[in-house]
């Protein structure tokens, strides 16, 4: 599928905001509520549109420590990366992760009530999984900017 200014126009509105109504979408991008429904679909079918998403206050939900954590494996083989990967992605505090070059293998970014948690979390779950060699932590202080918007770029 070829993005056209619509298609580009459409994935921008939403990004903005997932809760627009067909009909308010269709102004925006000066199309029939229809056809800008078959837009959407299209687009989602395609995977272009993944899901719908709420963006949670992490403080209203007591959620007030984010970490980023480089993780170092000893054995990069098959068994081992698929290994890691099976078992990370079962924990819950961990939002993301990237595997990246540099010193490390992978980057984590990891969310816990607080200090406390994340100790809780680094004990007895993250250094539970096999074939880690070296872990560093970075612990966010604030945040000075967080976005979820994905630049639309001509193709």
């Amino acid at each position: 599928m070829q993005l056209d200014n619509i298609d580009r126009k459409i994935l921008d509105a939403l990004q903005d905001d997932g809760r627009l109504t067909n009909r308010d979408l269709a102004v925006m991008v000066n199309l029939s509520p229809p056809t800008t429904l078959e837009r959407v679909k299209k687009l989602e079918s395609n995977g272009y549109i993944k899901r719908f998403v709420a963006i949670v206050d992490p403080a209203k939900v007591n959620t007030n420590c984010f970490t980023y954590v480089e993780v170092t494996l000893a054995r990069h083989g098959k068994d081992a990366l698929l290994r890691f990967t099976e078992e990370i992605t079962d924990l819950q505090e961990v939002l993301e992760c990237h595997r990246i070059t540099g010193g490390a293998d992978f980057l984590l970014k990891v969310a816990t009530q607080n200090i406390s948690g994340y100790e809780d979390f680094l004990i007895h779950k993250l250094t539970d999984i096999q074939d880690i060699q070296h872990l560093k932590t970075l612990v966010v202080l604030s945040t000075l900017k967080q976005e979820t918007k994905i630049p639309i770029n001509k193709t």
